[in-house]
């Protein structure tokens, strides 16, 4: 994944822990104390290795990876399947089409001899072009004070013609989707893109991302830096070189675990389903054992200590647990669900539980901002999800803080159409802070996973004790939501929550891929 972290102030880390607003807290749910304290003791670090240990295994026989489309995703369904089947569940295996991609080789940019570091873009076309790279004529250099003020490439007016020769066309980062910019360059006649970074805070380095589907040429993408440089060189002649296969429509799988029948007609709030989810693919670069083995290693122990428990036979509402595919491609797995469940399906929906990357090995505790304190907020309801697990937290000693809602992991589909969602997230490719150190330890400087979306993402790339820590905050919130007999909005107010978000455009939330951006 590729999440944007919105970190507090320097001066509200250090002051101590990052929680939501405490009028909220008086008004959520609450775990009833015996179970909460069952199910998060019977939640251990050695039952989640055990299952990431499987994911290694199942990556080492399957070419290292366990992407959606090959085999060792099919691998890990079956593995997941099977777990939740011993742990007396109803598995459903559900079906779905996708447009596959993956890298064969490493795109190459060769400028005036020199090799330019540069990341391809997801649903490029294979190819090789050697031609003048040509800047549009509205790139900011430098940037706009703010990101997403680049205007650059999203109309079809910003392209000069392209020569009669090959050409590379050279398009900063903000404003409109890639596949915007890639189209207007395709039509203005361009036989490459490439995609330079804003400029801002957070928008240097090179910049990866997603096409949403198959595209014609190749698409790359650098660093501002570069970018600048090229601009300034006026129009340098460069080769642009990318090795990807994509196909238009492969089969892959979510797999969902229901509570048995014998259970759920003995469940008092049967119209309330509480989704826990966590994306059970890997990018085709690695073994995904962080992202996402840890967090679908999580729920799996989840779901069986609240069956070997017998926990599961005193819920309030019903349970889901749901393994999503092809999230690496832009949550295409949660997508599917959420849009295949019928109005009165979606009504039953009561809340979503996220949790994609628990085991970082240069961690920070994030929780989802829910109730908007540092951007916008999600339904009625997300702030109190974000309230439990700030609380669990704060009940342990342990500091915290937002991380940003903004639908770059499979609770977007969700939040989209008015359920209100919360997770959990250790941390990607961004950098911890200083201050950040002074609260979970660690190491300034370097990205809170080094081997994000790598070959290194493996067995070593962990740490057992975020996993320990979020481990037991996902337990606790599982059991707050399914047992607490106070709910996460008034009676009643369940429809008019989602009907007041989607008129507030919610059904149109932009999604960036879990990791992959698509702006």
């Amino acid at each position: 994944m590729k999440k944007a972290v919105i970190a507090a102030s320097a001066a509200i880390l250090t002051a101590g822990l990052v929680t939501a607003s405490p009028a909220v807290a008086k008004s959520g749910p609450t775990a009833p104390k015996g179970q909460a304290t069952k199910l998060t003791k019977a939640v251990t670090v050695n039952g989640i290795l055990k299952h990431l240990r499987q994911f290694q295994a199942i990556a080492n026989a399957n070419g290292g990876n366990r992407a959606s489309g090959l085999p060792g995703y099919d691998a890990s369904v079956e593995y997941v399947a099977r777990e939740l089947k011993k742990s007396g569940y109803k598995v459903t295996v559900q079906e779905f089409t996708f447009p596959f991609f993956q890298e064969l080789t490493p795109a190459t940019l060769t400028v005036g001899g020199e090799e330019i570091e540069n990341a391809v873009f997801t649903y490029s076309a294979s190819g090789s072009v050697t031609g003048p790279i040509i800047p549009t004529n509205d790139v900011q250099i430098p940037p706009g004070p703010e990101a997403g003020s680049s205007n650059s490439g999203c109309e079809a007016a910003d392209f000069a013609p392209a020569p009669a020769e090959d050409a590379i066309a050279l398009v900063q980062r903000g404003t409109c989707d890639f596949a915007v910019k890639v189209d207007n360059a395709v039509a203005a006649g361009y036989d490459a893109v490439l995609v330079f970074n804003e400029g801002q805070p957070g928008r240097t380095d090179v910049v990866a991302g997603t096409l949403g589907a198959p595209k014609s040429v190749p698409v790359s993408g650098i660093s501002y830096e570069q970018g600048a440089e090229f601009v300034a060189a006026g129009t340098p002649t460069g080769t642009l070189t990318t090795d990807v296969e994509s196909d238009l429509e492969r089969t892959t799988y979510n797999v969902l675990a229901d509570v048995p029948a014998s259970e759920l007609k003995k469940i008092k709030n049967k119209d309330q389903v509480v989704v826990v989810g966590a994306h059970l693919d890997s990018v085709p670069e690695g073994p995904g054992i962080n992202d996402n083995g840890s967090g679908s290693a999580g729920i799996l122990e989840i779901a069986r200590q609240l069956s070997s428990t017998g926990l599961y036979k005193n819920l309030q509402r019903p349970v889901r647990f749901a393994f999503w595919g092809a999230e690496e491609l832009s949550l295409l797995g949660s997508e599917h669900y959420v849009a295949n469940l019928s109005e009165d399906e979606l009504s039953r929906i009561y809340a979503n539980l996220n949790f994609d990357m628990i085991g970082s090995p240069n961690y920070a505790r994030f929780v989802y901002d829910g109730d908007g304190s540092d951007g916008d907020p999600g339904p009625a309801g997300s702030g109190e999800i974000e309230q439990v697990f700030t609380d669990w937290f704060d009940s342990q000693g342990l500091a915290s803080e937002p991380t940003a809602f903004d639908g770059r992991s499979d609770y977007g589909p969700f939040i989209e159409v008015g359920i209100p969602a919360g997770g959990l997230f250790t941390g990607a490719e961004g950098v911890k802070t200083p201050e950040q150190v002074a609260l979970y330890g660690g190491t300034a400087g370097v990205a809170y996973d080094p081997c994000y979306h790598q070959a290194c993402d493996d067995m070593t790339n962990l740490s057992v004790k975020a996993l320990h820590e979020m481990g037991d905050a996902a337990a606790f919130a599982v059991a707050t939501l399914t047992f607490s007999k106070k709910g996460l909005y008034p009676d009643g107010s369940r429809k008019a929550a989602r009907g007041k978000a989607q008129a507030k455009g919610k059904a149109h939330v932009h999604h960036q891929h879990g990791h992959l951006k698509t702006r």
